[in-house]
């Protein structure tokens, strides 16, 4: 996976309310997705481009029509790799602070 390309595709505000939309309601077409938003229809079709290219989203082709939708595992994947290896030690101290403070009740008054 290139956390590059998956950070470039998250950082607009645009393409998390693409993904947004393909997760409320999986295999929007082209026109579903520009339905509601104030961007033009090239717009959503670059944005839909950046998150393909990311692996976020990807395409079923039915006939002519191209169905969008989110593929969650890279952002599990960073999630994984970035936001739960920075979260390992807040939790070790809570951990201990809660055997802490049950031994404390545990003591005899």
């Amino acid at each position: 996976m290139d956390d590059d390309a998956v950070f470039k595709a998250l950082a607009d505000a645009n393409r998390r309310r693409l993904l947004d939309r393909l997760y409320a309601r999986p295999g929007q077409t082209l026109m579903d997705l520009c339905d509601g938003l104030d961007m033009s229809r090239q717009g959503v079709a670059k944005h839909l481009a950046i998150l393909e290219e990311a692996n976020l989203v990807s395409v079923e082709r039915r006939g002519r029509e191209k169905h969008h939708y989110i593929n969650v595992v890279p952002i599990n994947e960073i999630a994984e790799r970035w936001i739960a290896t920075f979260q390992r030690p807040q939790l070790s101290m809570l951990s201990a602070l809660k055997r802490t403070l049950e031994e404390e009740d545990n003591e005899p008054k």
